[in-house]
């Protein structure tokens, strides 16, 4: 399953040195993944923390990638016990779920940012795009039907360069 290229230098901790778009992440990238739990009111346990160091080795990656990473830590974590794990770190806003049309879920540890992403319609390979406005929403709808409008999501699609340059060869 292909992911971008931007790995963190220490398996569950995910670093922003030299990430181009580290002006965008937030603190929870820095904390210390145990902490980060006890703070959102979870328990630590061994498939949250090797969750967790999946997400953060494989951003953008579906259940199925992080599934395989996290049995490299816990050999014996279920199939269920990861879904259940992604579930409940989206829900306290741990990880951002995107789901590009077409492609299974994804997950990432970059939350909290007003960020969008770029999906190549070729390979599937996903990255992270700043928003230029910045702020939430970045796009105002011609009509809101009564809702109050929070966040835009925004997906741009098209080649990556690997793809690109295959379909010129």
């Amino acid at each position: 399953m292909p992911v971008d290229q931007h790995a963190p230098a220490a398996p569950g901790v995910a670093s922003t040195a030299g990430h181009p778009h580290e002006a965008g992440r937030t603190a929870d990238h820095a904390t210390d993944p145990a902490e980060l739990l006890r703070a959102r009111g979870l328990r630590v346990t061994a498939p949250r923390l090797a969750v967790l160091g999946a997400v953060a080795d494989l951003p953008h990656a579906d259940a199925e990638a992080v599934l395989r990473r996290a049995r490299e830590a816990l050999p014996t974590v279920s199939v269920q016990a990861v879904y259940d794990v992604l579930h409940a770190l989206t829900d306290v806003g741990i990880l951002r779920r995107i789901e590009p049309a077409g492609h299974p879920a994804r997950y990432e540890r970059r939350v909290g940012d007003n960020h969008h992403h770029v999906v190549c319609r070729s390979c599937g390979a996903v990255d992270d795009v700043d928003c230029v406005i910045g702020e939430a929403p970045c796009l105002v709808p011609s009509s809101t039907s009564g809702f109050t409008v929070e966040t835009a999501e925004v997906t741009f699609w098209g080649l990556c360069p690997d793809c690109r340059s295959r379909a010129t060869d």
